[in-house]
């Protein structure tokens, strides 16, 4: 066992998908894996492996922010040597053409926080996803007619922010805002492992929307059968 993670060697998958929302990760286990087995409940932070038409998967929780995801992609990386780690989560959009239901693929995450300083880089480091795993999703996505936006995101230290501070980024491009993504591609890019970062929208910064909790929960199933459908290709 690690540390934050209560299962035994060989109990994980080599692919990973990665809410942040424990329940979120008991709801993908319950209701698209076949016999899903609990691994850990380390302070009811579930994962869980079974099989996916018939290709092991494993659904992790990582929790809210770039700390906890970088705790626990590590140890998957690490310790359990996991290959491929797929994040499914939420993000607020800076677009009206993107809207709540929305699936965004982070091409590459910009960022506010000092989170790369762990590896001393003598400059900033630009965090982007695997390409191997991004081609698997525009296949699946193309066989299962979801569709999805890609590119630019930007992962934030704060939730709760003041003012306008978003309209800088959108005036760059940049699609929407989450938490996790930039962690989880800098500590993928220092193990030499492949993660892709895919959000369904559940806020909207131009229009005020916001999906509630329990569709944030349960609804977004085209972003959970999307990360399954490129998982088992990989």
């Amino acid at each position: 066992m690690s540390l934050h993670i209560g299962a035994e060697k060989g109990q994980i998958a080599k692919t990973v998908l990665m809410p942040g929302d424990p329940l979120r990760a008991k709801f993908i286990a319950e209701n698209f894996l076949e016999n899903p087995v609990r691994y850990s409940e380390i302070r009811n932070v579930y994962g869980y492996t079974g099989t996916y038409k018939g290709v092991p998967i494993s659904v992790q929780a990582s929790g809210m922010g770039m700390p906890s995801m970088g705790i626990y992609s590590w140890e998957l990386f690490n310790e359990y040597d996991v290959e491929n780690i797929i994040r499914i989560g939420t993000a607020g959009s800076f677009h009206e053409s993107i809207d709540i239901g929305d699936v965004v693929v982070s091409l590459a995450t910009s960022t506010d926080s000092n989170f790369q300083h762990a590896f001393g880089l003598p400059g900033q480091y630009s965090p982007n996803c695997s390409f191997d795993i991004l081609n698997k999703v525009i296949d699946a996505g193309k066989e299962n007619d979801i569709k999805f936006k890609a590119g630019n995101t930007v992962c934030c230290d704060v939730f709760y922010e003041f003012g306008d501070w978003w309209k800088p980024w959108a005036d760059m491009g940049v699609l929407a805002v989450e938490m996790e993504g930039a962690a989880l591609y800098m500590n993928a890019a220092r193990m030499g492992r492949n993660a892709l970062t895919m959000m369904t929208i559940s806020d909207h910064f131009v229009t005020g929307a916001k999906a509630t909790v329990e569709e944030r929960q349960n609804n977004f199933t085209d972003m959970m059968k999307l990360a399954l459908e490129a998982a088992i290709k990989l």
